[in-house]
């Protein structure tokens, strides 16, 4: 499957259907991206597990999601079916044989995998507005409470974190909106009303601590075959948006904490992005930015980004420019749409001068492509009409037992199926608030409802201590002496006497505050 650096993807034909030669994707050039499209029933999913197949036996680990549960039958050695063996004579491919591969079985909900989670505070103002479709306004006061816990030293682990910061901005509203711009308690309403639906939809289980770690999904198999992680995603499925989310997450902290290698001899990871028009469906610009510089800069990471989706027009044009390596299953042409995705699909390609791309897209037999790859100094080889390699191990998902079995013998069992809840923002804030009130029992701070007043009842315990920054009662908690939480679960070593030093300098002018506020909204991250 991989010969010289290359991998064997499959074998073009002549216009009179005789065998004309192998095509191969040069590993050099995997960090460059690539797109897999075509219509349902064309053989999508085959292709994504024969080049995760061809990656993993390069050693290059591999980050793929598994919508139907077809793709978890790369984890089991394939069944040597007439069809296949056939396909194999078609294409001289000699070398064909049945194998496993090595996975490592993820899930956001814990049932077909190893839990996976990130904290409140990695996913990001940016991310969590999206999730949450907020308005303007909104991820305007979410940016405020990222900042309010910075400074107060206030780790957002989970969603209860980020509820009882909420409830506390709501009965400080009047204070917060001088010194940041003025905060909404109907804003902070919605907001919290959106963190219950995200709740009742199971998105609470993404939240929270052990954080997936980066590295493990970047191992090698002990024989030195990368890794395959398959994230179980049928039934994440059912939220589309924190699908999308999640996985723009993913690559996003793959962006941001490996260091540039340039252009390696292979990539240090493929990471596969299974339907992606949800990615870019309905997406604010300012998202659909952030996109198109991660993929056009994650590359001398060392990492390769791979597309699926049903239609090239799903990507915008500027991440399609981005995308080096073509695999176009058959297109459908009914609709004035589709015929204007067939001519899109054609006029990305380096013309063939044997056949029309326009004609041939749709006319393609299941587990037949057109397929273009960056070949010498980069450029892109002439589209060919190909017939994709059978894949080596199973086409088809693995019963219950086999995936039981492959997860006890996971090199990260244990790692991360035990929650872990250490004191953060919802335990900071209880305990603040049972300082303040000893003589009454405190509600939850997740249950508190802002009230209509500005100003906040003085009996409350929100209206005995003070906004971090605004302090006057000469009294910090442990953790606001630490500082403002980093990243991981960290803290950075600001003090919140520093930070009201630093805040006194400042204007408090409501346009200040919303220039800070516009500042944070660059990048995805605090």
């Amino acid at each position: 499957m991989v010969d010289q650096g290359k991998l064997f993807i499959g074998a073009s034909r002549n216009p009179d259907d005789t065998l004309a030669k192998a095509e191969y994707l040069d590993l050099k050039f995997a960090n460059r991206h690539g797109l897999v499209t075509g219509a349902t029933g064309t053989g999508k999913t085959v292709t994504l597990q024969v080049l995760a197949e061809g990656f993993s036996e390069a050693g290059v680990p591999v980050f793929c999601s598994d919508i139907k549960g077809d793709l978890s039958g790369i984890a089991a050695l394939g069944d040597p079916k007439d069809f296949l063996l056939k396909r194999a004579e078609d294409i001289s491919f000699s070398d064909y044989d049945n194998a496993a591969f090595p996975v490592i079985f993820w899930d956001l909900y814990g049932e077909k995998g190893h839990r996976v989670r990130s904290t409140v505070a990695e996913m990001g103002p940016l991310l969590l507005a999206r999730l949450m479709d907020a308005s303007d306004a909104q991820e305007g006061v979410l940016n405020i409470a990222f900042k309010i816990a910075d400074e107060g030293g206030l780790p957002l682990m989970d969603l209860k974190d980020l509820q009882a910061l909420l409830s506390y901005m709501a009965e400080q509203a009047s204070e917060i909106s001088g010194r940041f711009g003025f905060v909404s308690k109907a804003s902070i309403g919605s907001l919290q009303r959106g963190l219950l639906v995200l709740e009742q939809q199971g998105a609470d289980q993404f939240f929270g601590e052990p954080a997936l770690q980066i590295s493990d999904i970047m191992r090698l198999a002990p024989d030195g075959r990368g890794m395959v992680s398959v994230l179980a995603a049928d039934r994440l499925m059912m939220n589309p948006r924190l699908y999308a989310t999640f996985l723009l997450w993913l690559l996003s902290e793959l962006f941001e904490e490996l260091p540039e290698v340039g252009d390696p001899e292979k990539p240090r990871l493929v990471f596969f992005f299974d339907e992606a028009h949800l990615l870019f469906s309905e997406a604010p610009k300012v998202l659909l930015e952030r996109v198109e510089q991660v993929v056009r800069l994650i590359r001398s990471k060392g990492v390769g980004v791979y597309f699926i989706t049903q239609n090239p027009l799903d990507v915008p044009e500027t991440v399609l420019a981005q995308l080096g390596n073509r695999v176009q299953h058959a297109l459908r042409a009914y609709t004035p749409r589709e015929q204007k995705a067939v001519k899109t699909a054609a006029d990305t390609f380096r013309a063939n001068p044997d056949f029309s791309t326009a004609d041939v897209i749709t006319t393609l037999g299941t587990g037949e492509a057109l397929v273009s790859t960056l070949e010498a100094k980069g450029a892109p080889s002439i589209v060919a009409r190909t017939l994709i390699r059978p894949p080596s191990a199973r086409i088809g998902p693995l019963t219950d037992a086999e995936r039981a079995a492959i997860l006890a013998d996971s090199p990260v069992a244990g790692l991360y199926d035990e929650d872990l809840d250490r004191e953060s923002a919802f335990e900071i804030l209880m305990a603040r608030a049972g300082k303040a009130a000893p003589s009454t029992s405190a509600r939850p701070a997740t249950t508190t409802v802002p009230r209509d007043e500005d100003t906040p009842d003085n009996n409350s315990a929100a209206g005995r201590w003070k906004l971090p920054g605004f302090g006057t009662e000469g009294e910090e908690t442990d953790a606001a002496r630490r500082g403002p939480p980093a990243r991981r679960g960290g803290y950075q070593r600001e003090t919140v006497i520093e930070a009201a030093m630093k805040s006194a300098a400042r204007s408090v002018a409501s346009q200040v505050g919303r220039a800070l506020v516009r500042g944070i909204l660059g990048s995805l991250k605090r």
